[in-house]
């Protein structure tokens, strides 16, 4: 077995094993931004292949209404590609869930900043972009109009 083959083998299912025994806390609440803008929620995204509701723990930063999300790990992150699919999210924040549109930044895509984003989030997406020339990926999760 290649050995880059194997060491993604074993990032993929440490990173799954941590997802599932976070994922209950961070439900319910625990480690969610509240008084400080950073902390933890849980991304709930449709699988681009297989149509089924993902959920995965991330690091997040509050802004206003507004969260962006963040990984080293690019496109290999499926979380990112999945988005990249279908933008329209779940997310659970201090035990609430809330529905989003997702805004993906990522490396090999051609990027524009959405004017439906408020000026100075759009500010910080532009100060964000160039990291994705290093790996990076990020998503804003724009909130959907209750009905």
């Amino acid at each position: 077995m290649d050995s880059g083959i194997a060491l993604r083998s074993i990032e993929r299912e440490f990173f799954r094993t941590l997802n599932r025994v976070v994922e209950p806390m961070v439900r319910v609440g625990i480690g969610s931004p509240r008084i400080v803008p950073g902390g933890l929620i849980l991304l709930e995204a449709r699988g681009r292949k297989s149509g089924r509701a993902i959920r995965t723990p991330l690091v997040a930063t509050r802004l206003g209404r507004y969260v962006v999300i963040a990984t080293f790990r690019g496109d290999r992150s499926q979380w990112v590609l999945n988005l990249a699919a279908e933008p329209k999210v779940r997310y659970w924040l201090g035990g609430r869930v809330h529905e989003a549109r997702a805004f993906v930044i990522r490396d090999g895509k051609r990027f524009r900043v959405p004017k439906s984003l408020p000026r100075p989030l759009q500010y910080v997406v532009e100060i964000l972009a160039p990291y994705r020339k290093a790996g990076w990926a990020f998503a804003v999760l724009s909130p959907r109009a209750r009905r």
